[in-house]
Formats: structure tokens, C-alpha cells, sequence
């Protein structure tokens, strides 16, 4: 069975500063995201891809730290291949897609990197076109291997299509916001890969950052992007598990386990079938790799 990798926390930290990618190995984040698109100028590309390039090459794989992926341009921009021949000889832990319109595009990466001698695993962004809703389905249908997990954007499809914002008054999102997040969640669980919700744009709103990031855990989401250190303490806390959480899922796999041909067992008063059994595992094996249990 393959290492279960946690996604609770995944930084960005744009490739073009020196400064900033210093200081990715003590961030705390279970993933940090080398930005060679959004966070970068055109005129600042190659200086970006210089440095990500030197930031895999100097770091040690064995040593305790963030995982170390990148994102690239998007495949429309042109500059995508120059992104992957930088980074992939320097063998990042995975890739962020942007602006990736369905399982298609998906498809086409990893042609990419197989034509590299590659199969780098791929974390897109499902959401970032006015398109891209429309196929995100695809996902679930394709199961690429190469699928990492999905996640959403919603400053760009804010753009895409003119949008003046993309937050109510009461600072929740817009319908068109809700749908292509609640379609993201849902196309990530029948795909068999975790779901990451959207950043938090304000950085300084920790108490906002906090209470959405548990809403976006108890609706099952893994993990969230992050745009700052400082996010990365809080969103740690709010996916992982307490351990009342451990406990109590330890004690359903023993009850499932105690009945091996039953599909439905009693629990606490509770009935419990093979969902509840589903979450108990996962809640284990991401307390595990923790070191929580």
C-alpha cells in the first residue's frame, strides 16, 4: 500500500523570491507550492524557474519538512513545457494545475511528463474558467492515476466572467461560488482523491480563516491552500483530528473488525455501515502519519 501523505496545509510561495524560498523548510505546511504562474510576472518567468529549480535541487528528500511541489503555468499559456523542463530533473513531489478544464486536460500533463520519463502526481485547479465547471464531472469518471486530488479557485473564475466579487455582504460565498465549490467536493470524493478547499484571501482574518477551515473539514474537504505562514498553524489544527476523533474511530474499525460479515453493526446506539467505517479509517491513517496515535 502506498505512504499515506497528508494535505492538510499546502503554502504557495512564488518562486521568483529568494527570500521567501529560504524560508519553505520551516513553514510548518505539509505541502508547500513553488508559484511559477500567478505569483510571477512574465518578465520575472525565467528567473522564477531558475530558482524553484535550485530550491528541489538543494533540498533533502529525507529530511523532515514540507513536501515540495510545484505550480506551473497553465497548458493555454505556452509556457508550461518550459516550466516542466526546469523543474521535473529536480523531481518535485507533485505539480498544481491551473485553469484545468476537466479530465482532458488532466490527460495532457501527464503526457507531458511521460514524455519526460515521469508520472508526477497532479493537483488541478478545477475551477479557474468559465468552462472548467462544466466538466468537472470528467474527474470522476476518468480516475486518472496520476490524480492527486482536486481543488478550487474562485479569484479567477471571479474574473473569468466579469464578476465585480465573488462574496455577499455577509461575507459568504456568492451562489456561483457555493456551486463550482460544492461540484469540486463532491467530483474529488467519487474520483477517490481528497478534496482541498480555496485559500483565504484575507491573511490577517485568523478567526475567519479558523471557523471556515472546520466548516470545510466537516464537509470533507482534507486541506486548504494557504497564502501565508501564518495561515498554515491554523489550518493544521482545523484538519486534524483530536484525539477524542482518534479514539473513537480506533474503536469503530474494532467494531467492524469484531463482526467481519456484517454490513451494518451497532455502535453507541448508533447504527454504523460502510461510510462510517470509510471516514474511521481515513481519520486513522491521516492520525498516523501525524504521529498522533
Amino acid at each position: 500500500m502506498a505512504a499515506f501523505h497528508p494535505m492538510r496545509s499546502l503554502l504557495f510561495i512564488p518562486a521568483d523570491s529568494e527570500k521567501k524560498l529560504a524560508k519553505a523548510a520551516g513553514c510548518g505546511a505539509d505541502i508547500v507550492i513553488l508559484d511559477l504562474e500567478d505569483a510571477v510576472a512574465p518578465a520575472r518567468k525565467a528567473a522564477a524557474r531558475e530558482l524553484a529549480a535550485a530550491c528541489l535541487a538543494d533540498r533533502n528528500a529525507d529530511a523532515p519538512g514540507p513536501r515540495v511541489w510545484v505550480r506551473i503555468n497553465a497548458l493555454a499559456t505556452g509556457m508550461a513545457e518550459a516550466d516542466l523542463d526546469a523543474v521535473l530533473p529536480h523531481r518535485p513531489d507533485g505539480l498544481v494545475q491551473p485553469k484545468a478544464e476537466g479530465a482532458a486536460d488532466v490527460a495532457r500533463l501527464a503526457a507531458l511528463l511521460d514524455a519526460r520519463g515521469t508520472e508526477t502526481p497532479i493537483l488541478p485547479l478545477v475551477t479557474e474558467t468559465a468552462r472548467a465547471p462544466f466538466l468537472i464531472g470528467s474527474f470522476a469518471e476518468a480516475r486518472h492515476p496520476q490524480l492527486a486530488g482536486l481543488t478550487w479557485g474562485a479569484e479567477d473564475l471571479a474574473a473569468a466572467l466579469g464578476a465585480t466579487g465573488n462574496r455577499g455582504p455577509d461575507g459568504e460565498w456568492r451562489f456561483t461560488y457555493q456551486l463550482v465549490r460544492s461540484l469540486t467536493l463532491m467530483a474529488a470524493h467519487a474520483a477517490g482523491v481528497p478534496a482541498i478547499e480555496t485559500l483565504h484571501a484575507d491573511f490577517r482574518d485568523e478567526d475567519g480563516l479558523r471557523q471556515s477551515s472546520r466548516t470545510a473539514r466537516s464537509e470533507g474537504f482534507a486541506g486548504r491552500l494557504a497564502i501565508h505562514p501564518a495561515q498554515v498553524p491554523v489550518i493544521n489544527d482545523a484538519f486534524t483530528p483530536d484525539a477524542q476523533e482518534i479514539a473513537t474511530a480506533r474503536a469503530i474499525l474494532a467494531a467492524f473488525a469484531a463482526e467481519p460479515d456484517a454490513g451494518v453493526i451497532g455502535f453507541e446506539g448508533r447504527m454504523l455501515d460502510v461510510p462510517h467505517r470509510r471516514a474511521a479509517e481515513r481519520t486513522v491513517a491521516l492520525a498516523e502519519a501525524l504521529g498522533a496515535c
